[in-house]
């Protein structure tokens, strides 16, 4: 018994150190399959692009009733971008095709609040006022998707492209663009009707009746009064007129070259606010010399034309439904040039509100529009000696009681959240401070704002909330770097494209709870890329010749010699900020300066004045003289890295 115990442990003692063997010859067999490709910086491997660095998720937004996160990826190993969704059940992004995305269809970023629509993929999506119905452009036809039940009904189907479909303020129709008019569809009983009656055809010429038709015209009328006398009183019983004048809506003829930009259904659905661009004949375009071609000749490339000319006018009007008559904006500016932009209607549909811009780019209004007269009053005028920037006047909405109006703008030095009365002549306030608020969102409760700012540091950004009229703010998101949020339909959640100055943009989930952890979702990198230990720059100041704070990127090597060089890199793109926390447009460069400091270099990556997230004075100091204090900081920061760092 004993002895067949003892054979018994043996064999048991045998089998496991085989298992033993086994297990971990695989387990290093796997271990040296899975150990990624040693990461060597050299020119070459740096100029890989996206095969090494990966493709950021983009087009991220909340489907209708929150349950799905959407994205647009493409994925390591995969050839391209794709859809894809993730759940509160399954976290890890799925593919989906856009069939299946169309069937609970994604709400429009909760940035900025005016928009109730999303374009992807060449499909537009529009919702009504409850959510539960969406309007779906695809292929230049609209349906309609009934969103509980899944329903979708075609309501145009032809040879003409339909866009920018909308739902009526009353929501039992919809009205749609087509061949350069705006059509009113009855949900209800599918009647169709023409709003607008914009034509490219040639007008009849106007005849001018010589002497002779005149004699005969005024004598006919003398001879036939009592007929005229008739018609004026059928007319007045409601009855049709004899012999009188067609009901049909006075065309309006477009001129060469003139293109309908914008078709906006009023409220009330008696006018439809309109745009026409036209072609300016007296611009001329610069040309670009292309000298390496597939010809081997030299080609020209046509570009934009020079800062004193705009190669397109717009202009803005109101046309009568019933009539066609036609009302041009008054923005009281006389025979200054003005470019219309976006129209807002207030929340009970019977206020109007509209931005405009000079051509001069040095003023910018928020205007109250009168529909029935075309004429406007000022709500706010964001004038700058310079020019005025993309904080002058920006991300606009109404108060649910229609009464005020909010923005941002930098109209006091930093971009700032305000509010505004009506006549313009009430306004507050609500942030202030050395800092960019670059988005503002409402709650849907209507007690607290969702802002964006950079008040943490220059070179971050983060998610605040703050009571509705203004005071103390509180800061949710807590990763150091760049956070762009997209908050979730019933505001529990925040979807968050996030990235620091050594890891590319990564999508993540988090509780709409301050200092909550932040999930990962998503991983597209390559092993290769985060098999290298990127440096991670600290972010500095100095003070320039005129006491400004200049903020720049510091890559120093551990082993910093000051006999070695060192380098300032420059970034391009006039307005842009790249000495922030986050991953750089410029990785390539990212990437070189990390060579460099291998090679024992320092480099400092400076912010120089005109660039952005310092606020207006940083932004324009370098109008009229590029050159100045552009390159003054450039030079300071040379005096800079030899006084502090001995280089």
């Amino acid at each position: 018994m004993e002895d067949k115990m003892k054979q018994r442990t043996k064999k048991y003692f045998l089998f496991f150190i085989f298992l033993s063997l086994t297990f971990f010859g695989i387990g290093e067999a796997q271990q040296k399959k899975a150990k990624p490709p040693e990461f060597k910086l050299t020119i070459d491997s740096i100029m890989a692009g996206s095969e090494l660095v990966g493709n950021a998720p983009s087009s991220i937004s909340w489907s209708v009733d929150g349950t799905k996160l959407y994205l647009r990826w493409q994925k390591p190993g995969e050839k391209s971008a794709e859809l894809y969704a993730v759940t509160k059940t399954e976290a890890s992004p799925q593919k989906i095709s856009l069939d299946d995305l169309l069937k609970l269809p994604p709400l429009p970023a909760r940035t900025f609040g005016r928009f109730r629509g999303f374009g992807l993929f060449g499909v537009e999506i529009r919702f009504d006022k409850a959510e539960k119905r969406a309007l779906i452009v695809r292929g230049g036809d609209i349906s309609l998707l009934d969103i509980p039940s899944g329903k979708i009904t075609e309501l145009t189907l032809t040879d003409e492209r339909d866009s920018n479909a909308n739902f009526s303020f009353d929501q039992e129709k919809i009205y749609f663009t087509s061949q350069n008019n705006l059509f009113l569809l009855s949900l209800k009983d599918g009647s169709l009707r023409q709003l607008t009656s914009f034509s490219k055809r040639t007008p009849p010429p106007s005849k001018k009746p010589d002497d002779v038709e005149k004699w005969y015209s005024d004598q006919q009328k003398e001879l036939f009064q009592e007929f005229s006398k008739a018609a004026e009183r059928m007319g007045q019983r409601g009855m049709p007129p004899f012999l009188g004048s067609s009901s049909q809506r006075k065309p309006f003829f477009l001129g060469e070259g003139q293109e309908v930009a914008s078709l906006e259904l009023s409220p009330d659905e008696k006018y439809v606010l309109f745009t026409i661009s036209e072609n300016m004949p007296e611009a001329k375009s610069t040309i670009v010399p292309n000298y390496v071609t597939r010809s081997g000749y030299t080609e020209t490339i046509e570009s934009h034309t020079k800062a004193a000319q705009s190669s397109r006018e717009f202009k803005a009007g109101i046309m009568a439904v019933s009539s066609g008559e036609v009302k041009w904006v008054d923005y009281n500016q006389g025979e200054r040039k003005i470019f219309p932009s976006i129209v807002y209607w207030s929340p009970d549909g019977k206020k109007c509100a509209l931005t405009a811009s000079s051509e001069d780019r040095k003023d910018e209004w928020l205007l109250l529009l009168e529909p029935q007269s075309g004429k406007t009053s000022v709500v706010e005028n964001v004038h700058d000696d310079a020019w005025v920037g993309p904080f002058g006047l920006t991300n606009i909405g109404w108060y649910p009681d229609s009464q005020s109006l909010y923005y941002i703008s930098e109209k006091d030095g930093y971009a700032h959240l305000y509010r505004a009365s009506l006549d313009g002549k009430e306004k507050a306030k609500l942030t202030e401070g050395k800092f960019e608020v670059s988005q503002a969102l409402l709650s849907k409760d209507r007690t607290k704002w969702y802002l964006s700012s950079n008040e943490e540091h220059p070179g971050e950004s983060h998610f605040y909330s703050m009571p509705v009229e203004g005071g103390k703010r509180t800061k949710i998101t807590s990763m150091t770097g760049q956070n762009e949020v997209f908050l979730s339909p019933d505001e529990s959640h925040l979807a968050i494209l996030y990235s620091s100055s050594r890891k590319p943009p990564e999508l993540y989930i988090q509780p709409n709870k301050p200092g909550a952890e932040a999930k990962q979702l998503t991983l597209s990198t390559t092993e290769e890329f985060r098999s290298c230990a990127w440096y991670e720059p600290e972010v500095i100041s100095f003070k320039a010749r005129d006491r400004v704070d200049i903020y720049a990127r510091i890559f120093k090597p551990k082993k910093w010699d000051p006999l070695k060089p060192a380098v300032i890199f420059i970034h391009g793109a006039g307005y842009l900020q790249n000495a922030h926390k986050g991953w750089s447009t410029y990785f390539h460069e990212y990437m070189f300066h990390n060579f460099l400091m291998e090679k024992g270099y320092l480099i400092l990556d400076i912010d120089y004045r005109g660039s952005s997230g310092y606020g207006r004075d940083f932004r324009t100091a370098i109008y009229r003289y590029m050159g100045g204090k552009d390159l003054d900081d450039i030079v300071d920061a040379a005096d800079f890295l030899v006084k502090k760092l001995n280089v």
